[in-house]
């Protein structure tokens, strides 16, 4: 019996360092939002058709509107780059759960629009069925904190 406790601790504990440990491929993750399948409650999806909820629109040019989010992205607690950058017009990040490190990924891109520029945003999760609802809180504090920041125009 001890030997099969032992056995199963030691798989559970193998399974939570993969989870942790797993890499990340950037060409798994770093899609764009307009060509993103959606989530269906596995994640959030926000662009102009097909998506979870239309993509806020602000009152800023596409590269002011992503290089703001960038910087409401960086500032989520363990949230890191994995690909992309402002200079190349997408961004994906990498969120990890603060008890069990499961990684969530989130990619951001600003498309131009009349007086302004729309935010789409693509997020979801690596490992399991449902996402709880963290991408969609995720991605609305991300839209709210950008919302204080810039000028929002009627979507």
């Amino acid at each position: 019996m001890r030997m099969i406790t032992s056995l199963l601790a030691a798989a559970v504990l193998g399974l939570f360092a993969w989870i942790r440990l797993a890499p990340s491929d950037p060409q798994d993750w770093h899609t764009d939002p307009a060509d993103a399948v959606s989530p269906d409650g596995n994640g959030w999806l926000l662009r102009a058709e097909g998506g979870n909820a239309p993509p806020p629109r602000f009152a800023v040019t596409p590269e002011v509107l992503l290089k703001e989010a960038d910087r409401v992205a960086r500032g989520t607690p363990r949230t890191r780059v994995l690909a992309g950058g402002v200079g190349s017009g997408r961004i994906t990040y990498v969120t990890r759960s603060l008890l069990m490190g499961y990684p969530d990924y989130t990619t951001i891109t600003a498309r131009a629009a009349p007086e302004g520029a729309w935010l789409l945003v693509h997020a979801r999760q690596r490992f399991g069925q449902k996402d709880m609802g963290v991408n969609r809180a995720r991605v609305e504090n991300w839209v709210g904190r950008l919302s204080s920041r810039l000028p929002r125009l009627g979507d």
